[in-house]
């Protein structure tokens, strides 16, 4: 199979059929060799509904269909998992990237026979300026902390070869940040400026982002850890430096330190970076809880492909 097209649905039900109708344009400008693969995250709406109603029209679209919503990253690996192409493509279907970047994608990567994959850079992040602030800082606080260059303001879409996604999938953690996953898979990547447009509502609320934030600094980085490590050291320094000057004002000035509110203060500051150092250990140990157990990071309810059969 020449073209293989992944997308994954959650409350998309107004998106699917613009999406289908404007991804079969592209597709068949390139090959009529190809699948377009729905992967149904647990929707509440009628998304898998639509999907359905594509798939009896069309023999070369696979609907996937989760047994309840496991997240984004990981609907989206489920469904390269189950990719044939000797390329492809990886895109929302909300129409925030166009679905004709498959076009431009394409053209690049044919452009040199070397690259690998194909994925978009936002010229101008969309939204608020507390949305793009937001974005742009947890690429910047991310690589600081693992080490690793990911670039800013990467788009979701991409164009990959089979042998990128054969890798990618080998990853198997539960906890996953897949933009990490991208990067760290290797092989030689190449970017095109995109212009990526805002709905104005996103199904990530405020928890999901920090949890995606959490995923992401754990997975990649353990900074934090070593960050408490050395917090330890600064702060047994300093009061050992303080508890000398203490004792030689007393001994030999007579001076003795009075008050309630410094020592307060000093109780609180270092319980409350206590609490937090426990807590960021503890978030680390729950990953590996966790992992250890080595779940599977989506369960599927039903395949449905190819004329009437059904997995």
């Amino acid at each position: 199979m020449k073209l293989s097209v992944v997308t994954t649905m959650y409350c998309s039900a107004p998106y699917i059929d613009d999406f289908y109708k404007r991804i079969i344009n592209s597709v068949k400008k390139i090959t009529k060799d190809y699948e377009i693969i729905f992967v149904d995250d647990g929707s509440p709406d009628n998304s898998l509904l639509r999907a359905l109603n594509l798939y009896k029209k069309d023999k070369k679209v696979v609907v996937i269909e989760l047994s309840r919503n496991f997240g984004h990253h990981k609907a989206m690996m489920t469904g390269l998992k189950h990719t044939k192409g000797d390329i492809v493509l990886m895109i929302d279907v909300d129409l925030e990237e166009k679905p004709e970047l498959l076009e431009v994608y394409w053209d690049r990567m044919q452009a040199d026979t070397e690259i690998d994959v194909v994925y978009g850079i936002q010229n101008n992040r969309e939204g608020s300026f507390i949305r793009k602030f937001s974005g742009e800082m947890f690429y910047r606080i991310l690589n600081y902390l693992s080490g690793e260059n990911m670039p800013i303001n990467i788009s979701f879409s991409r164009l990959m070869s089979r042998r990128y996604v054969n890798s990618l999938i080998l990853f198997q953690e539960t906890e996953m940040y897949i933009g990490g996953l991208w990067h760290i898979t290797g092989f030689s990547q190449a970017c095109v400026p995109i212009t990526k447009t805002f709905k104005g509502v996103s199904s990530y609320t405020f928890r999901k982002k920090m949890k995606m934030v959490i995923d992401a600094v754990t997975s990649f980085s353990d900074k934090p850890l070593i960050f408490i490590f050395y917090i330890g050291i600064i702060i047994f320094l300093v009061s050992g430096v303080v508890g000398f000057i203490v004792v030689i004002r007393k001994f030999f000035l007579g001076y003795i330190l009075s008050g309630w509110t410094s020592l307060i203060l000093s109780i609180w500051f270092l319980s409350g970076l206590i609490i937090f150092s426990l807590g960021v250990i503890a978030i680390y140990l729950a990953k590996i809880f966790i992992e250890t157990k080595n779940r599977p990071y989506t369960i599927i309810r039903s395949i449905y492909k190819n004329d009437k059969n059904k997995e």
